[in-house]
């Protein structure tokens, strides 16, 4: 088969912990290329995700390696194995690829964790909440472009229905109050945020203008845990578009913006009472 010109984030992210294995135990892409029978330009796409490998030259690529981690193993063996078409794939080449793998990611997740300090997260945007984001990016978007992204959007709030994970998200005062859309929107949408946190495996918790700074709280972050903690991803939003990161070193920072953050926000039963409270402070706005 050819090599992929547009290889996913899960794609990509099978050919780095490949690489990873290799270059732990100082292994040489020749010596490797010489152990499964093929060459050196098939082992560089295999690492740059734009080649797949089989389970059988898994197998052998981390016998070579000395890898004997039998669940990190058996969750890139996954990986190899999944070569089904989702929902999102219907929309590719309609929005940017690096949204499409933000579905992709939230699908194969075992649990999501997502900050967000500016406005409420995707997962559970209203429709007219989700239409006022778009109406908001610069350079603005083509009318048809942005309904696409709306619809997609709406499409991925499935998983907490179909596949419900645990879902925990923290959302700053100043993104329960910035009135996209308006006060009419905004009411729509913390009314939809209350019946959301009371959804199974769903927790919101919100950070109020009272505390003085919190981890974190120069920008959004999304983390996303995998079956074994060396496959967990988070995804930051850029302005050029989403960033997906994997490295044990920043995944361990957003880990720790985590735990702290955890510590600082309200629970769920106090969110909820705090959230009214800005729901009526709407009252009456039009």
């Amino acid at each position: 088969m050819p090599p992929r010109l547009s290889p996913t984030v899960r794609q990509q992210r099978l050919g780095i912990e490949l690489r990873r294995m290799r270059e732990r135990v100082g292994v040489t892409p020749k010596n490797l290329a010489a152990t499964l029978g093929t060459d050196l330009p098939k082992i560089s796409q295999m690492e740059n995700g734009k080649s797949g490998i089989s389970a059988e030259r898994l197998r052998i690529w981390a016998r070579t390696c000395d890898c004997a981690d039998g669940p990190y193993l058996d969750a890139l063996l996954a990986m190899t194995q999944d070569r089904r078409k989702y929902w999102w794939d219907g929309y590719r080449g309609r929005i940017p690829n690096g949204i499409i793998d933000i579905a992709e990611m939230e699908h194969h997740a075992e649990s999501l964790t997502i900050l967000h300090t500016s406005f409420i997260p995707g997962l559970l945007q209203t429709s007219a909440y989700a239409s006022a984001v778009f109406a908001r990016l610069r350079p603005p978007l083509p009318r048809h472009e942005a309904d696409v992204r709306t619809a997609f959007r709406i499409q991925r709030q499935q998983i907490l229905v179909d596949r419900p994970k645990p879902y925990t998200a923290f959302i700053h005062e100043s993104a329960l109050r910035m009135q996209f859309g308006g006060p009419v929107v905004l009411r729509e949408q913390l009314e939809s945020l209350l019946q959301d946190s009371e959804r199974p495996g769903v927790e919101i918790h919100a950070i109020p203008f009272s505390l003085d700074t919190f981890p974190g709280s120069g920008e959004s972050l999304y983390l996303a845990c995998g079956p074994v903690p060396e496959l967990d991803t988070v995804q930051i939003d850029l302005s050029q578009g989403p960033k997906f990161v994997h490295a044990e070193a920043d995944l361990q920072t957003y880990r720790e913006i985590k735990t702290e953050t955890e510590a600082i926000a309200l629970g769920p039963a106090e969110s909820r009472d705090f959230i009214r409270t800005i729901l009526k402070d709407l009252a009456g706005r039009s």
